[in-house]
C-alpha cells in the first residue's frame, strides 16, 4: 500500500486554471482557487488568510490536494485489503503493523518507486532553491496547485465550469479521505484488530440506541 500511496500526487490533472476562466481577484477568497463550496462556504474560522500572499496560499492548497490524494488512496487501501493483499503476510493484524513485515527487497523497490515518484512531483511544481533564497519551499511562478500533466484517460473537462465542479469534487473527497484515513488508523492502533474484524454495521449504528431501548423493553416484559 505504501508504494501505491507515493504515487498519489500524479493524480488527474484536474488542477489547470482554463484559459477562458475569469482571472481571480486578489480580494477573492483564497484568491480564487475551488473549495470554497457549501455548506461551508468561505470557511477560515481562525483567520489563517489574512495578510497571506497568494503564493502561500497556492503552496497550502497544493500541500491540501497531496494530502487530500494520498488520502483517497488511503482510505481505499484500508478497504480492500481486507480481502485483497498481494503485497503482504494476511497474518492479520492492523495494516500500520503490516508494512514493516515486508521483506527487505519490496522495500528498496518502494523507497525506488516514491523517489521517481516525488522527483517528477518536485520538478512539475517546486521552484529550484539553488538558485536564490526565495524559492526554498516555494512553487514556480507559473504553476497551478494540483496540475503535474498527468491525464492518462484525458478525464479532464474542457469546459471551465465543469472543471471547477470537478476540483471542488475532488478537493471534497480529499479532505474527506484525510479524515477517513485518520480514523481508520486510530481505530486500529486503539483496537489491535483491523476495521473489517470489528462487528459493526450500518444498521448498528445508525439504529443501536432504538435496538438497545428495544431489547431492554423486552427483557423488563419477560421478568415481569
Amino acid at each position: 500500500m505504501a508504494l501505491s500511496l507515493s504515487l498519489a500526487p500524479l493524480s488527474l490533472n484536474l488542477a489547470t486554471p482554463p484559459s477562458k476562466a475569469k482571472a481571480p481577484a486578489a480580494t477573492d477568497f483564497c484568491y480564487g482557487l475551488p473549495g470554497n463550496i457549501a455548506p461551508a462556504g468561505d470557511w477560515d474560522p481562525a483567520n489563517l488568510l489574512d495578510g497571506v500572499s497568494k503564493s502561500e496560499v497556492y503552496r497550502w492548497r497544493e500541500a491540501e490536494l497531496t494530502h487530500g490524494r494520498v488520502g483517497m488512496l488511503a482510505s481505499l487501501g484500508f478497504l480492500v485489503q481486507e480481502f485483497w493483499h498481494p503485497l503482504f503476510s494476511a497474518d492479520g493484524g492492523p495494516a500500520i503493523e503490516q508494512i514493516p513485515k515486508l521483506p527487505p527487497a519490496l522495500w528498496v523497490a518502494m523507497t525506488i518507486g516514491i523517489g521517481a515518484a516525488e522527483a517528477l512531483r518536485i520538478q512539475a511544481g517546486w521552484a529550484n532553491p539553488y538558485e536564490k533564497m526565495d524559492n526554498v519551499q516555494a512553487l514556480k511562478s507559473d504553476y497551478y496547485p494540483g496540475d503535474l500533466g498527468f491525464d492518462p484517460l484525458d478525464l479532464k473537462p474542457t469546459d471551465p465550469a465543469e472543471l471547477r465542479e470537478m476540483q471542488e469534487k475532488e478537493l471534497s473527497h480529499g479532505r474527506l479521505a484525510m479524515l477517513a484515513a485518520a480514523g481508520f488508523m486510530a481505530q486500529e492502533a486503539v483496537t489491535g484488530a483491523t476495521w473489517g474484524s470489528r462487528d459493526v454495521s450500518f444498521e448498528q449504528v445508525l439504529l443501536g440506541g432504538e435496538f438497545a431501548a428495544k431489547s431492554a423493553d423486552l427483557a423488563r416484559d419477560a421478568a415481569l
